[in-house]
């Protein structure tokens, strides 16, 4: 794990994972006001500045001082998809180490919603994901989890109300930088995001979860739970092999205590695998008790698999049995289906399109 507020992989710390507390450090430290961080603070959080040159109410011997001393992070656009169907759009961005990492726009009725990497590829092995194939490269800094936001807004021109953690990557695998993450997006001096319109998807890390529900934070655990028991989890999610299911239940209903935040339980429907009357037995009977509402997803098809999306009729009947058994249910809305709109689609696209272009 990388330590806070520096950059993977080199010397310089980084300006923008550093709270108001710590920025107000570093500028008293440079020999410079306190009032001087809480400018800064607003350039970075706020106005959304992508770089020193745009702060000029701060004296340009700072500006050169802490562009010589600190890493200042800024994605630039590398690629932008809008769906012709529902208008979702989807952003490629190239970090300063030249990874690239997507991020999704969604508009619904109660606000734009933007889900976001929290790693550069992911090791987490799930089946029927893109995100995994390639494996993890590196974790993202918090700043680097920010300005997919932050740019985001800048180029929508729109407000982002929610964001999801559901991108590439699993973030309680990268729980450090997650943490400052959020503290930073709820803070009062920036974007001051609710608490309670963030969600974290993580695939079951029993102890990190444990961990974040003793943080008591008001934000949604959403848990990618994929398969009715443990024997076809594994088949699912090699992190099975490491976890029991039922100490993540455990694990997730500790999260419930401490929180009071209703859990999430996130259902990929496979085709053939984990959709049949049995499934949704195991599944009713393995949730019954638990404060819990159940997001299906009908599976995006990818080349590398040979998962299948189920019959709308057979979802359908999913959610009804569910239903039955008191379970609250409901089929998740497909977006951006015609711009590679599950997670590592269009990154792992846009990879292989460069390392053909360079032979």
């Amino acid at each position: 794990m990388e330590r806070a507020g520096r950059t993977e992989g080199a010397g310089m710390p980084d300006l923008k994972s550093l709270t108001l507390e710590e920025l107000t450090d570093a500028i008293t430290a440079l020999g410079e006001k306190p009032f001087r961080a809480k400018q800064l603070y607003q350039w970075m959080h706020e106005k959304l500045a992508d770089g020193f040159d745009e702060m000029t109410n701060l004296p340009k011997e700072l500006r050169e001082r802490l562009g010589e001393a600190y890493d200042y992070t800024h994605l630039e656009l590398a690629d932008r998809k809008i769906s012709a169907i529902d208008g979702t759009e989807k952003y490629l961005f190239r970090l300063g180490d030249g990874n690239v990492i997507e991020s999704v726009l969604m508009r619904y009725h109660h606000g734009n919603s933007v889900c976001i990497s929290s790693q550069v590829g992911c090791r987490m092995g799930c089946r029927f994901c893109a995100s995994t194939i390639g494996g993890l490269t590196r974790n993202l800094r918090s700043s680097e989890m920010l300005d997919q936001i932050y740019q985001i807004q800048k180029i929508s021109g729109e407000r982002v109300s929610n964001v999801v953690v559901m991108g590439t990557g699993e973030p309680l695998d990268n729980y450090e930088n997650l943490l400052r993450f959020l503290g930073l997006l709820t803070d009062a001096h920036g974007l001051h995001i609710s608490q309670r319109n963030i969600t974290v998807s993580t695939c079951g890390i029993v102890e990190k979860i444990r961990a974040l529900a003793e943080e008591e934070l008001q934000i949604t655990l959403a848990l990618s739970l994929h398969a009715s028991n443990q024997e076809k989890r594994k088949r699912l999610m090699p992190v099975a092999y490491k976890y029991e299911l039922a100490d993540v239940l455990d694990a997730c209903r500790y999260y419930f205590e401490r929180t009071g935040r209703r859990i999430t339980f996130e259902y990929s429907l496979v085709g053939g695998v984990n959709d049949t009357d049995q499934d949704a037995r195991e599944l009713s009977a393995l949730l019954s008790g638990l404060n819990c509402h159940v997001n299906l997803i009908p599976v995006n098809p990818i080349e590398e698999r040979d998962y299948v999306q189920p019959k709308l009729a057979i979802v359908q009947d999913f959610k009804n049995k569910l239903e039955k058994n008191r379970i609250n249910v409901t089929i998740r809305r497909e977006m951006g289906r015609d711009i590679a709109g599950a997670c590592g689609q269009l990154r792992k696209g846009f990879i292989e399109q460069e390392r053909k272009e360079q032979l």
